[in-house]
């Protein structure tokens, strides 16, 4: 691994992501690579779809690649049959095994794909692999220069024999990093459960561009409510917990109104709970944005009510907007977020836990944004962090 990085020793780092569709983590990565260019070193995106391409890189030093890795797959000699095998047999033996027939090619063909790059730009001193849903497609490929950033908590989604196997795969013997002590405990004890054995395993959060954030805040949006509103910003889908922040919402005795930035399969049905409750003229449903940033400038409070979150970014970029986040207690890393006095406004994860919580915030707006409690997710921070040595676990 790299020497710690200093200010007069620029480094050359890769950050390497599933996609560039409109996403919290592929956002994360777009973020990363501009801090590591804001903090002077040679920073490389590579995007391994061409389609999506919703989002770019905000710092114009980034160099941004595409290689499509299943176009790539089907090229190779012997890709076709390996994905038919795959998707035809195997995959149906064992549900949701894809990656590990394919990811064996597919990291050598990653493998060969950065040597290329390197003849082009130099040799990377880090490369990053921003997520599971990244990295387990090219578990076959292995360097001593890579870490592997754990966005979110283990799931127990197969049996646990299946669990290991793929353990095994995509953590044995690599450095990782997680968003947040959350996310670490939960891998944590999944490898003592699966005997899993990393290189290294440590917390890396993900970085806040505070000032990128402000300016692309003060964008125009004329869909945005003039009256008061607390908003949420998080895909319809179960894990965001509409349903309890509707039912909370519908019991607190507030005077705003509750706007939805976001789009997912449960957009009907939440439109149906809003009529149901009784809140379907308070609540407004503001669709998927490509900047959300000025709804959540304008709005008072900004609450996240998930099941589960790694870290929940909107909740730093929130605060980057200066508004003040509250939360439900959930489980991973929103605690990482809420440290010190900001503890105050993590509510239970009930009806009536949120619901308080509500009043209770609502009832000391205007609350300021202190500068302290986005420090940890400083560029600087989150880039030393990555280039630093990590501590090599005991054999």
């Amino acid at each position: 691994m790299p020497e710690k990085q200093t200010a007069n020793q620029p480094m050359r780092t890769l950050v390497v992501i599933h996609s560039l569709k409109l996403g919290g983590m592929e956002r994360v990565a777009v973020n990363l690579a501009d801090a590591f260019a804001e903090q002077g070193h040679d920073s490389h995106l590579l995007s391994c779809r061409n389609q999506p391409n919703d989002l770019q890189p905000a710092d114009s030093r980034v160099t941004l690649h595409h290689w499509d890795q299943l176009q790539q797959l089907m090229k190779s000699v012997v890709g076709i049959p390996v994905f038919l095998l795959s998707r035809l047999l195997l995959g149906v033996i064992l549900p949701r095994s894809h990656f590990m027939w394919v990811g064996w090619l597919q990291g050598w063909l990653l493998r060969r794909h950065i040597r290329k790059l390197e003849r082009q730009h130099g040799r990377f001193d880090r490369i990053i692999f921003r997520g599971l849903g990244t990295f387990k497609y090219f578990w076959s490929f292995r360097d001593d220069r890579c870490i592997y950033v754990l966005e979110n908590v283990i799931h127990y989604d197969r049996p646990l024999w299946q669990k290991r196997w793929e353990w095994k795969l995509v953590f044995e013997g690599r450095h990782l990093a997680c968003v947040s002590s959350g996310v670490q405990e939960s891998a944590e004890q999944a490898f003592a459960r699966g005997n899993i054995n990393p290189k290294s395993l440590r917390v890396i959060t993900n970085p806040c561009p505070v000032e990128q954030i402000q300016a692309l805040a003060q964008e125009h949006d004329p869909d945005i409510p003039e009256s008061p509103y607390i908003v949420n910003v998080a895909r319809l889908v179960p894990q965001k917990g509409h349903a309890l922040l509707l039912e909370a919402f519908a019991k607190a005795n507030v005077p705003h109104r509750l706007v939805i930035v976001g789009e997912g399969p449960l957009h009907q049905e939440l439109e149906q709970k809003t009529r149901d409750l009784g809140i379907a003229e308070r609540v407004m449903f503001a669709g998927k944005r490509r900047n959300p940033y000025p709804w959540m400038e304008r709005a008072d409070l900004f609450v996240l009510a998930s099941e589960y979150e790694g870290l929940g970014i909107v909740l730093t970029e929130a605060m980057a907007c200066g508004t003040p986040i509250l939360s439900t207690d959930s489980r991973g890393g929103v605690r990482f977020v809420f440290r010190g006095e900001l503890e105050q406004f993590l509510t239970p994860s009930t009806v009536d836990g949120l619901a308080a919580g509500l009043e209770s915030t609502v009832a000391r707006l205007p609350i300021p944004v202190q500068e302290e409690w986005l420090a940890p997710f400083r560029s600087d921070v989150v880039t030393e962090a990555f280039l630093s040595e990590p501590e090599v676990a005991a054999p």
